[in-house]
């Protein structure tokens, strides 16, 4: 009924906003194995029909969706688990046919940085979780209709990728009584990410979460420090600000961070 209105600016509208939130909504409020696969379908029906609100203009609806169905491949339930998986394939496929087939670089850095959201917050990356990843992998090797693109290889690539920060995490879980080896674990971390500044920002203020823990204030304000830097960098290469014209004492710090 509203599917003109929802499509308009690209599908970057409030009305959008609202119907994407009441469908994240049934993800965020526990419910039953039976009621979540309904979900499941109705949201591969929901990205099937908008895919350019997920992997055009702002990446905010996408890195929602990612997180939520992660958290959900972690579920208790063998079935949830497939079903969150089957939608995850799905939705990267959907990226890489609305690229023309060239690339998932949008679903891809969402759920690196779903990842490391989730590490800090729920703390995934369990048997569950990896049986999850597992059943993502034999998906794409499984696809007839990707066999000859390079697909199956970028999925194969941001499992790897997922297990890698996972193996960093099972690293800072054996020393997270030792406040200081964790955050020089996780700065480790958030430098190995330095050329993609969105997912270094997402270390920076899992450190910043840890340094507010354990009472000190000061390392999490540098941690912010340094987003702040990230950001800045960020808008003077979009032309969005002129650097030289902002506050100079905070460019001080911001060059001194960096």
């Amino acid at each position: 009924t509203f599917q003109r209105q929802l499509q308009q600016s690209d599908c970057q509208n409030v009305l959008m906003k609202k119907v994407f939130d009441t469908h994240m909504l049934f993800l965020q409020i526990n419910q039953s194995a039976a009621a979540l696969k309904h979900v499941f379908a109705a949201l591969r029906l929901f990205v099937g029909k908008f895919p350019s609100a997920f992997f055009q203009g702002q990446a905010d609806l996408c890195g929602s969706l990612c997180y939520e169905i992660l958290k959900c491949c972690n579920h208790r339930s063998r079935s949830t688990q497939t079903e969150a998986s089957a939608l995850l394939y799905f939705f990267m496929r959907k990226n890489f046919e609305f690229n023309k087939q060239k690339s998932i670089v949008r679903s891809h850095l969402q759920l690196i940085k779903a990842v490391s959201q989730l590490i800090a917050d729920a703390g995934i990356g369990g048997s569950r979780f990896q049986h999850s990843l597992a059943i993502i992998n034999n998906f794409a090797n499984g696809d007839k209709q990707m066999k000859n693109v390079n697909f199956p290889a970028e999925v194969k690539d941001l499992t790897k990728r997922i297990r890698t920060v996972l193996m960093a995490t099972a690293q800072m879980k054996e020393h997270e009584k030792d406040p200081e080896m964790l955050v020089d674990l996780q700065y480790s971390l958030a430098n190995s990410y330095a050329s993609t500044p969105e997912l270094r920002r997402t270390w920076l203020e899992s450190m910043a979460k840890i340094h507010a823990r354990n009472g000190d204030l000061s390392e999490a304000a540098m941690c912010y420090i340094h987003i702040a830097a990230l950001i800045a960098e960020y808008l003077k290469r979009k032309g969005k600000i002129n650097i030289f014209k902002t506050n100079h004492v905070s460019i001080n710090i911001i060059v001194q961070i960096k």
